[in-house]
């Protein structure tokens, strides 16, 4: 468990992918271990480039692990697998859910089926948590890409209500999602306000620069 993490905290994805696999194996006595000689072994895993959450030494903890790793080697289909396991373990998981709809989008960025079933996986969803703000994130990301730039833009400005305890690359994020859902949706100098005070804030986030014409 832990060598499989620093393994992935340093890039050697087949390493991790080895001692994640051989974790989940014996998963049953992960927890047993650490609690023996009073370890504290919570890790922080990027869920995605905007948030992150706390995995323990447990089977839950090693699949998003493995997910992360399966993700960054562009392996799918083994993504999607242990997603679909975990799930059932944990069905109303919304960590276990934000991997997969960023997944989902990350393997098929032009398939309206796999839009419309990020859309019914992130089904009421309110702004509870960053975790459930990057959720609205790609619930509107994906009716963006429905054609849907209205809907889009209205999660998203649920979603940038509260700002307590999100990062600025989330509300970044956010942002700029909205201001792609203003230009979709005609309203061309309200998504260039939005393009230049991100701008002025990060440069070098995302494409903007490049928006501006700059």
């Amino acid at each position: 468990y832990l060598a499989g993490f620093l393994a992935l905290k340093k890039e050697r994805l087949e390493k991790a992918a080895s001692y994640l696999a051989t974790a989940a194996g014996k998963h049953n006595r992960l927890g047993r271990y650490f609690s023996r000689y009073g370890i504290s072994a919570v890790m922080s895993l990027p869920v995605t480039d905007e948030v992150s959450a706390h995995v323990g030494p447990d089977l839950r903890g090693v699949l998003l692990g493995m997910v992360e790793v399966y993700q960054r080697q562009k392996r799918w289909q083994d993504a999607i697998t242990c997603l679909e396991r975990l799930q059932r373990l944990e069905p109303d998981d919304v960590v276990v859910k934000l991997s997969r709809a960023e997944l989902l989008l990350d393997a098929h960025p032009d398939d309206k089926n796999v839009f419309r079933k990020v859309v019914r996986l992130v089904e009421g969803i309110e702004n509870e948590t960053p975790i459930h703000a990057a959720l609205m994130l790609y619930r509107a990301k994906a009716l963006r890409r429905l054609g849907l730039a209205t809907a889009s833009r209205n999660t998203l400005t649920a979603a940038l209500r509260r700002k307590k305890g999100r990062s600025d690359d989330l509300l970044r994020a956010l942002r700029y999602e909205r201001a792609l859902a203003y230009e979709d949706s005609g309203q061309k100098s309200r998504a260039r306000a939005e393009f230049e005070k991100l701008y002025a804030e990060a440069p070098d986030f995302e494409d903007v620069a490049e928006r501006l014409g700059l």
